[in-house]
């Protein structure tokens, strides 16, 4: 019986040359597919710690650096500007800073980690709606209040008012204390933003 000049030897190659490149294909197709659901290396730096280095931070000065896309900001205080925290305290809706906007190894009024209460580690962010508060460390501004302010971080977008322990001044609209990051001391000079201070 003829199969009417068709040559099934050519077919059957045409149709295993047609599975295998179509298959090359899907491979082809699916590798960049699956490879897109790993974040990108920017993605995983964006988590990373992040380290600072204090070394050269004076009494009184503030440095920001940048952990997952926030701004974060370093303040050295003096004994002055500590003592002055405790002056504060019926001036802010949370003085002892109850409603947990820091980690449990930050405490006291200073809202640092113990020996070290000098170093402030911040969230630069409002907790109204996520401006940058300005640092104005300047004790007495008559823009802010004249002698009732003794320092702290003003909120140019909704005028929230914050102490040098980023703790909310009662009136305002920011409704709880600034963010304190995670944090630990790799050494006297430099601060890990993003790991745990082991206990």
């Amino acid at each position: 019986m003829s199969n009417g000049g068709v040559n099934e030897g050519r077919r059957r190659f045409l149709t295993a040359a047609t599975s295998v490149v179509g298959a090359a294909g899907a491979v082809g197709a699916a590798v960049p597919f699956v490879g897109s659901w790993n974040p990108s290396a920017k993605a995983k730096a964006a988590g990373a710690p992040v380290k600072a280095n204090i070394s050269k931070l004076e009494p009184g000065q503030m440095i920001t650096v940048e952990w997952r896309g926030k701004p974060v900001y370093i303040v050295r205080r003096d004994d002055t500007i500590l003592a002055n925290l405790e002056k504060m305290n019926d001036k802010v809706r949370d003085p002892e800073s109850i409603e947990q906007q820091q980690p449990g190894y930050v405490s006291g009024v200073a809202r640092a980690i113990e020996g070290k209460e000098e170093i402030l580690v911040l969230l630069g962010l409002c907790t109204h709606l996520g401006c940058a508060p300005m640092f104005r460390p300047e004790v007495g501004a008559a823009d802010l209040g004249g002698a009732e302010w003794l320092g702290g971080f003003f909120c140019p977008c909704h005028g929230s008012k914050f102490d040098l322990a980023g703790r909310v001044l009662k009136g305002v609209p920011a409704p709880v204390n600034l963010e304190v990051p995670p944090h630990s001391y790799e050494n006297d000079s430099i601060i890990v933003i993003g790991v745990d201070q082991e206990a």
